[in-house]
């Protein structure tokens, strides 16, 4: 009898520690897939980049056309 509370305390513990064991692979995988996110956001922020610069040379390209054939409005 004296054994029980003894046992019972150590089986508590056991489900606690293989409780914080999940949490702690969860986490970790959570951590990666975070990682992962970040990542793909800035591949796309760079690529959202060389757009826009890629359009602001069309655009002054375009600009540049229309003066030289005057086609812009006064």
């Amino acid at each position: 009898m004296a054994n029980e509370p003894e046992n019972l305390v150590l089986a508590y513990l056991r489900r606690i520690d293989e409780k914080v064991d999940r949490l702690r692979d969860d986490v970790r995988e959570l951590k990666t897939g975070l990682n992962s996110v970040r990542r793909d956001l800035i591949a796309l922020a760079e690529a959202d980049a060389r757009v826009e610069l890629m359009v602001d040379r069309q655009v002054e390209r375009l600009d540049k056309i229309e003066r030289r054939l005057d086609l812009r409005d006064a």
